[in-house]
């Protein structure tokens, strides 16, 4: 599975080298990078003919979101491991450059950069469908890792989307065990209650062994522990992983430790436009408090404040730096 480097900073899985780290306080995020293909319509879907829409095609991705988060946060350095299809390697590159993120996009040869369809009910609610074309997304493997990537990095973030790909799991397991052997506390986002379901509680929490930090979704905290009540939920799997931060929507985040729920953090009032990538502008933000020196109820807080940005906009990433 031949790989090659996307853009003048990227070569695989080096080390950067145009700039060096800065000690101890980097952000790793390992995950997917996708295009996003955002649809919102007014009216329900109409079988067999034609529903009016507004659709763009945005940058997105659980991992390119989250970082792209953290840095607008004021993370002080943000990398990202991914890897993405030829015809779109320059154009992610580039946009999350953008953003403050200093990509390492392996570029596949064989297979298109992930692809989503986000299909927006413009109701209330602004809820929203997504169709997945993982592409090269998930086809990270464990020879695109280097131990090098952590070097001067503070804290490791997954995607949980590497976990539902044979070969992209593999490669989650090479980097939280070199977190792990470097003292690098090691977050992760479920990502998907629909891949998750898929995959089986057990499984995935056999693979996330080691996480410090859990950052599920009410429902994927439901799924996990097949427990209805969502602080319930979130008190179960906190005996399992040192710190769960389970994400609620409008009704905030709860923060759990050792069996029990020790925060209830509000939600910020918001009008909906795009629900995409709510939960990745939560994770960024929070990461980038807890890299502050940010306890987790105040992490979470910022969590919830971003995501609240992160609905009124219309994509997964957050605005561009001015």
């Amino acid at each position: 599975m031949g790989r090659a480097a996307a853009g003048p900073a990227s070569a695989g899985a080096r080390a950067p080298e145009d700039a060096g780290p800065v000690e101890g306080r980097a952000l790793l995020v390992v995950g997917d990078v996708v295009t996003d293909v955002v649809a919102r319509h007014r009216v329900p879907l109409a079988p067999g003919t034609d529903t009016a829409a507004v659709i763009r095609t945005v940058p997105g991705g659980a991992g390119a979101n989250v970082a792209c988060w953290a840095a607008y946060q004021g993370a002080a350095e943000v990398r990202l491991l991914g890897r993405v299809g030829v015809e779109a390697a320059a154009w992610h590159e580039r946009e999350l450059a953008a953003q403050g993120v200093r990509p390492r996009l392996v570029v596949d040869p064989q297979a298109p950069t992930g692809t989503v369809i986000c299909l927006v009910d413009e109701g209330a609610a602004a809820e929203r469908t997504f169709l997945t074309d993982s592409g090269a997304s998930l086809r990270l493997e464990p020879a695109d890792w280097s131990d090098t990537l952590l070097d001067g990095v503070a804290r490791l973030h997954l995607s949980g989307y590497l976990l539902f790909a044979a070969s992209s799991s593999a490669l989650a397991t090479v980097a939280l065990e070199a977190a792990r052997a470097r003292g690098v506390p090691v977050s992760l986002d479920p990502a998907s209650a629909g891949f998750l379901e898929q995959l089986g509680a057990e499984r995935f929490l056999e693979l996330v062994e080691g996480v410090d930090v859990l950052l599920p979704s009410r429902d994927e905290a439901r799924l996990l522990t097949g427990v209805a009540d969502a602080a319930d939920a979130a008190a179960v799997l906190s005996r399992r992983v040192p710190l769960v931060v389970a994400k609620q929507g409008c009704e905030g985040a709860l923060v759990a430790r050792a069996g029990r729920v020790c925060a209830r953090v509000p939600a910020v009032p918001a009008k909906p436009r795009d629900t995409t990538g709510a939960g990745d502008a939560f994770t960024g933000a929070f990461l980038a408090a807890l890299l502050a020196g940010a306890d987790p109820e105040a992490a979470a807080a910022e969590g919830c404040r971003a995501g609240a940005r992160a609905v009124e906009r219309v994509g997964g990433r957050p605005p561009a730096p001015e």
